[in-house]
């Protein structure tokens, strides 16, 4: 256990820096966007290419592991919406709060942190996490909070949240790094070294930056005066972090015994994967949809600084058994 709390508490450190930062003023909030964007458009690209350009493809696109993820963040998605939808949760805000439930914070977050806790082995698994979520997960509950009475609406913003999926550099990134392992592709020594310094830079400066996120979008809420029950918000944060990783496992482990190519490694990647804490980017995309952004911002304040025990306790239950 000690040696896992030593590898997660310089992450989540870096989350608190982020959050202190930006709560003290040290970090105005002006920056915070210029922070995401080298993140999103830089420095997250050039490390997810080079995991992309080391993964087998075939490795990526694993149809026993992806259908594994993908078939759990279904079942979540629609049991959080099933289970919260009601009078003062409509369904708008239900499929943001289920979105929050099923996407964890894998490209800001989780490749650095699992392949600092499993080696570089498990980049392939948690890389191809980042196209599922992207392509189907999002796309799922963006459509189901634009889902109209006649349900034309809520195709077209499926449609429009698959183009979106499309714009993004990260699944590019991987998709680039994956031609280039495939091709044998050599880069010039000095463009080499430019993608290392950059994918060195992805993993603290996202860190920092998702903590000076929840620290913006704490401010905003108690400025405007929004309160939320925890009831509305900590048993999402709940399904999370305990629920979608059992769900992974349990479905990785029936899969396994069934015969399908999904090796222990994999399910364990896997399995970490959907414990980390929910993705700091839905807070954007519910207030870029009207959506309860109170409610959502404190479900990833909340599943992230709970995370720090229960990703760490699940991953050294997952990892020191087969270590030893």
């Amino acid at each position: 256990m000690l040696a896992v709390l030593a590898t997660t508490f310089p992450f989540f450190a870096l989350v608190l820096c982020g959050w202190l930062a930006a709560e003290r003023g040290l970090l105005p909030d002006s920056a915070i966007p210029g922070l995401n964007g080298f993140v999103l458009f830089f420095a997250l690209p050039c490390l997810l290419f080079r995991f992309g350009r080391d993964t087998p493809l075939l490795e990526l696109l694993n149809p026993a592991l992806l259908g594994v993820y993908v078939a759990s963040a279904l079942l979540i998605v629609f049991f959080t919406v099933a289970t919260t939808l009601s009078a003062r949760v409509g369904m708008k805000d239900a499929a943001f709060g289920a979105l929050v439930a099923a996407f964890p914070n894998t490209g800001f977050m989780g490749v650095p942190l699992i392949v600092a806790l499993l080696g570089s082995a498990a980049a392939g698994p948690v890389v191809s996490t980042i196209l599922a979520d992207l392509f189907v997960t999002s796309s799922l509950c963006i459509a189901l909070a634009q889902a109209g009475a006649s349900g034309v609406a809520g195709r077209a913003a499926f449609v429009q949240a698959l183009k979106a999926a499309g714009s993004n550099p990260l699944p590019w990134a991987i998709g680039l790094g994956a031609v280039a392992g495939a091709g044998g592709l050599v880069l010039p020594a000095p463009l080499a070294k430019v993608i290392s310094m950059l994918g060195d830079a992805a993993s603290p400066v996202a860190l920092f930056t998702i903590g000076a996120v929840l620290s913006r979008s704490g401010r905003a809420n108690r400025q405007a005066g929004r309160v939320t029950p925890p009831a509305l918000y900590l048993p999402v944060a709940a399904i999370k972090l305990l629920l979608h990783p059992a769900l992974v496992f349990a479905l990785g482990a029936a899969v396994r015994w069934m015969g399908a190519p999904l090796s222990g490694g994999q399910l364990v990647a896997l399995t970490l994967a959907a414990a980390l804490p929910s993705a700091s980017n839905v807070s954007l995309l519910a207030e870029r949809y009207g959506a309860d952004n109170g409610r959502v911002a404190r479900i990833i304040l909340s599943s992230t600084a709970l995370a720090f025990l229960t990703f760490s306790a699940l991953a050294a239950f997952l990892i020191e058994p087969a270590g030893g």
